[in-house]
């Protein structure tokens, strides 16, 4: 491994971003820091091309970077690709298996890109037949390892469909399988009798490490608590009071557990205890508690601003973090980077949001048919030795819309 690499393996910090942060040509900063992603693509790129071409945009959509409105073309296009007509796809080769097609994180990230780039009756359809086929009577999701925090964000896209422009009717056809969703969750919440913590799958390759994780209960609270400004006045009072009591809870725990010191970065993702890592990607609780925990904490909203700086600021100074991309032990896995880029903007820390927008584009992205892996390796220095940086997983729809969902931001959609 060349030298640099080793230096940016055992980093702490990212090592770009001081030099990034407030640079006038930003985008091009970035590309120039390393080598660009290169491997295959995911589907033949004259096909996505086409379709990219045929994508309607809104008249008054603006992008700071002629790349910007391409990612955004490319990464609609991929939802058309990937779906089978209206029944999803994760991904390509091992991710085309049926037994992935109803990981929620799929249809989110799919109605949330659609919704704000204006393709509203699209994100009904796909929405629609995804709640009538996985949703179950009693509520659960028909699927291997979902995620508490996936009932909660699957409840908040319904919100941000009927906010963006979804129909009156549309809700009230998928009504009842939102109301056994929440439902579902309410009867957690209360299963001990009085409102409680809920212990349960983080997600769902760590299906077999359920705890008392604070990003699911964060979600079930942001979850409910959007699900009861859908519901009529008469039934919105039980999530409502389930959701601000859960707040509650989960503050007191969080308060509990995670250190004094704020420039500590070991800001545990239970209420049981957890080893503390050497660095956050040395292991496998840490690199999974920064790349999605931390993030999904995040985006939340549920959390104080100064514990949303701390989840930030320990990213940043834990070895979370290369090039604004997320890494995972010993490479990049940027797939539930639009949660993080969330808590940024909310932040108002737009610099960081950049940096990690561009840092995805250019690193998490392959160079010319811009295919978003699941999983890429850290690239070797430019003008070094070695290959450029590679997939590691295969591609994957969630890590295609994540520049499409953050450039709307940069255009004024949210």
């Amino acid at each position: 491994m060349d030298e640099r690499n080793e230096r940016w393996l055992s980093s702490m910090v990212d090592p770009f971003r001081e030099g990034l942060l407030g640079a006038d040509d930003l985008p091009e900063r970035v590309r120039r820091c390393a080598e660009p992603l290169r491997d295959e693509p995911a589907f033949d790129p004259e096909r996505i091309d086409r379709a990219a071409a045929d994508v309607v945009l809104p008249d008054d959509a603006t992008f700071e970077h002629p790349m910007l409105e391409r990612v955004v073309r490319v990464g609609l296009a991929h939802i058309e690709t990937t779906f089978v007509d209206s029944h999803p796809k994760y991904g390509v080769g091992g991710y085309a298996e049926p037994m992935h097609d109803a990981f929620p994180p799929t249809i989110i990230a799919a109605v949330d890109a659609l919704t704000l780039w204006g393709h509203i009756a699209r994100a009904e359809t796909l929405f629609g037949y995804w709640l009538d086929n996985f949703i179950r009577l009693d509520g659960t999701i028909d699927y291997y390892g979902p995620s508490l925090s996936e009932y909660g964000q699957l409840l908040t896209t319904a919100r941000r469909l009927a906010e963006r422009g979804g129909s009156r009717d549309w809700l009230g056809r998928h009504r009842s399988a939102l109301g056994r969703l929440a439902g579902h969750l309410h009867e957690l919440v209360h299963a001990a009798g009085n409102v409680r913590l809920l212990a349960g799958v983080p997600e769902a390759d760590e299906r077999d490490r359920p705890a008392t994780y604070f990003h699911n209960n964060a979600w079930v609270v942001r979850g409910l608590t959007d699900w009861a400004e859908l519901e009529e006045d008469d039934r919105a009072g039980p999530p409502r009071q389930d959701a601000r009591r859960l707040r509650e809870l989960l503050l007191e725990a969080i308060d509990d557990v995670w250190p004094r010191d704020e420039d500590d970065w070991w800001l545990r993702p239970t209420v049981e205890e957890a080893p503390r890592p050497e660095s956050i990607t040395a292991t496998r609780l840490g690199s999974y508690t920064n790349y999605r925990y931390w993030p999904e904490l995040l985006s939340s909203r549920v959390l104080p601003a100064a514990w949303m700086r701390r989840i930030v600021h320990a990213r940043l100074t834990a070895g979370g973090q290369f090039c604004g991309t997320t890494r995972f032990r010993d490479h990049l896995d940027d797939w539930p980077l639009a949660d993080h880029l969330d808590g940024l903007w909310e932040l108002g820390r737009v610099g960081d949001f950049r940096l990690c927008l561009w840092g995805h584009i250019w690193y998490h992205q392959a160079e010319g048919h811009l295919t978003a892996y699941e999983q890429v390796s850290l690239p070797p220095p430019r003008h070094g030795s070695g290959q450029a940086g590679r997939r590691v997983a295969d591609y994957c729809l969630p890590c295609q819309l994540v520049a499409v969902r953050a450039a709307a931001r940069l255009s004024g959609r949210t």
